[in-house]
């Protein structure tokens, strides 16, 4: 099991202002899979990322990725953040001042076991614009150098939070077929969390997050490439 999370509790304020973001949250997912998570506003998604890619931990219950505990050993969230663990967010946070490669390769210097950059950018088809700056990309581009720039180290996990959500649909889905090739190239475990129910069809598993707890987590027997959805 690659990733195991076990009654998962996350509690926010006390008293009549207390929110349980988890209430006993578990979820068990193999490696090598895309996984899609849906739930409305409040439901948990974000807190289960923040958990799943260390950078809150959990009040209670028990969280393990790829064999390494992370549950109650702080010390060790560092460590799964800087080589682990990479994230692709709505808005893409690159550096103005860098060209497209000088952006990836910033992660790739401080990686133990970065992958080849011109791979990569083959991966996400970027090469042509290794020495454009982001201001002269388009909001799909940003986005690809983004998802260029979380899986340059080498992640066993990739986490993306509504990665489609500022783009148009020819663009969305011009960046889930990268996602998808990222998965069938390097093998990356991939989780999209999103409100889009469309994008559920490419996953593996499709999970539903509702008041803090998993209610639902089932294969999708019905699979649909990337370039097929209708967003």
């Amino acid at each position: 099991m690659f990733i195991d999370l076990i009654n998962a509790k996350k509690i926010y304020g006390k008293g009549e202002s207390e929110v349980r973001a988890l209430d006993g949250a578990s979820l068990q997912l193999d490696e090598g899979g895309v996984y899609v998570i849906l739930g409305p506003s409040g439901s948990g998604k974000s807190t289960l990322l923040n958990m799943l890619g260390g950078l809150d931990s959990l009040d209670e219950g028990e969280l393990s990725i790829g064999g390494v505990k992370l549950s109650g050993e702080k010390n060790k969230l560092v460590e799964y953040r800087r080589s682990d663990v990479g994230f692709v967010f709505q808005f893409y946070n690159l550096i103005p001042d860098l060209t497209v490669k000088e952006n990836i390769q910033v992660v790739a210097d401080i990686a133990e076991s970065p992958l080849d950059i011109d791979e990569v950018m083959e991966a996400v088809d970027i090469m042509k614009y290794q020495d454009h700056f982001p201001s002269e990309l388009s909001g799909g581009q940003q986005q690809r150098v983004s998802i260029a720039r979380a899986i340059i180290k080498n992640p066993k996990l990739l986490l993306c939070d509504e990665l489609t959500g500022a783009l148009d649909s020819k663009s969305a889905k011009q960046v889930l077929k990268f996602i998808e090739r990222v998965n069938q190239t390097f093998h990356t475990t991939i989780i999209i969390i999103t409100h889009n129910e469309a994008i559920a069809h490419m996953a593996d598993r499709i999970i539903r997050i509702k008041d803090g707890q998993v209610s639902s987590n089932v294969e999708n027997t019905e699979k649909v490439a990337a370039a097929e959805l209708e967003l």
